[in-house]
C-alpha cells in the first residue's frame, strides 16, 4: 500500500500600513463594483460556497441562516460584489476591527478565475478598506488558495508579517 503524505498547509498573514503602499491594477471597463446596502446574508453564503468550494473553504459550511445574518448584518462589515457584463463575478468582504480593516473574504466565481480580474478586484478591495481612521489593512491566505493568491497580494503591496503551518 502506498500512502502519500500531504504537505502541511502554510498560512500567510499580510498587512499594508499606508494607503500609498497600494500598487493598483485597474478593473476592465465592462465591470462594475457594487456595495451591498442592506445586508444580504444569502448572497454572502452563496459567494462563500461558490468561491470557496475550489479552495477548500470549510469553516462556515454548517452555518445556519441566523449565523449568516449575524455575520453579514453588522455595522463593521461590508460586502462588495463585482459584476462582469452585468453578471456576478466575484466579491470581497471587509471587517473593521478598531482601526484595522481585515479583508475577510475575497475571490472570483469559478467561471471568472483566470480572466485577469483578480488584481483589479483586490485593488478595489484595498482602496475601499482604507478610510481616514484606518491604521492597517490585513489579510491572510494559505497554500490551499489559488496558486497566484499570495503573489497577487504581494504585487498589490501587502507584506508578510507572519507565516505559520496549520496543525
Amino acid at each position: 500500500m502506498n500512502i502519500q503524505k500531504s504537505e502541511p498547509e502554510t498560512i500567510w498573514y499580510l498587512e499594508m500600513l499606508k494607503p500609498e503602499e497600494l500598487r493598483p491594477k485597474s478593473l476592465p471597463p465592462e465591470t462594475q463594483l457594487v456595495k451591498f446596502g442592506p445586508a444580504l446574508p444569502a448572497m454572502n453564503r452563496f459567494f462563500y460556497l461558490e468561491v470557496g468550494k475550489i479552495w477548500q473553504w470549510t469553516g462556515k459550511l454548517s452555518w445556519t441562516e441566523e449565523q449568516w445574518r449575524d455575520w453579514a448584518d453588522r455595522e463593521e462589515h461590508q460586502t462588495w460584489m463585482l459584476l462582469y457584463q452585468g453578471t456576478p463575478a466575484g466579491y470581497f468582504e471587509l471587517n473593521t476591527q478598531d482601526r484595522d480593516v481585515e479583508l475577510a473574504y475575497f475571490g472570483l466565481l469559478p467561471p471568472f478565475v483566470g480572466k485577469g480580474l483578480g488584481g483589479g478586484l483586490l485593488s478595489a478591495a484595498i482602496e475601499n478598506a482604507w478610510g481616514p481612521e484606518t491604521n492597517r489593512v490585513w489579510v491572510h491566505t494559505c497554500s490551499l488558495d489559488h496558486p497566484n493568491a499570495l503573489n497577487n497580494y504581494q504585487a498589490r503591496g501587502f507584506q508578510i508579517y507572519r507565516e505559520t503551518l496549520a496543525s
